[in-house]
């Protein structure tokens, strides 16, 4: 009995406090709103409007052309990397299927019966099968790294137009803040968190 009359107490004096509380609350906001002025400021920032298509062009048109996603999106710097990677996987594919084809006919030639090839005498026969193992591996590795970099490319696009049209305006902010506050003599240090419509 001893501790519900202590607690039904202990809850009407928080009670009674923080009733207290507000009321001096709200007698301090009606002197707040009498002594200071108001400044309502309009939005300055211009609006872009957003293109919900403009990363599916982007990247459409880096597929059609290699580069050209990138010089959509202004992104000319791009366009000689997605160039010299694309090259250098081209290059390494015909150079790989070149040498698989030198090795192959050798190969060919042996299994003939010719001895007239330009690797008799330095290369065996199971050595021309290895070398044609090996350069087919590397040659289906070149043209896979080809197409994973023409991948590579329609997907910067794409990623890139998304990345310029992300909204970075002051109707998104947060920003740290420090007032003074000229009624009780103090100051406020605080973090705001700006989101308007």
């Amino acid at each position: 009995m001893q501790n519900r009359l202590f607690f039904l107490a202990s809850f009407l004096l928080v009670f009674s406090f923080s009733s207290l509380a507000q009321k001096q609350d709200t007698q301090q906001d009606s002197t707040l709103h009498k002594n200071s002025d108001l400044k309502v400021i309009t939005n300055t920032t211009q609006k872009t409007e957003i293109n919900p298509l403009a990363p599916s062009k982007a990247a459409f048109y880096s597929a059609v052309l290699p580069g050209l996603g990138q010089a959509y999106n202004k992104k000319y710097w791009k366009i000689p990397i997605v160039y010299a990677a694309l090259g250098t996987g081209i290059y390494f594919y015909i150079d790989n299927n070149n040498e698989y084809k030198r090795y192959r006919s050798a190969f060919k030639r042996r299994l003939a019966g010719f001895t007239d090839d330009e690797f008799f005498g330095v290369v065996t026969d199971d050595g021309l099968i290895r070398a044609q193992r090996q350069l087919r591996r590397n040659k289906e590795v070149s043209l896979l790294v080809t197409i994973g970099i023409y991948a590579l490319n329609i997907i910067d696009a794409n990623v890139d137009a998304h990345l310029l049209q992300y909204n970075v305006d002051d109707n998104l902010s947060l920003s740290p803040h420090y007032k003074f506050n000229e009624l009780e003599a103090t100051s406020d240090v605080g973090l705001t968190l700006n989101f308007k419509f």
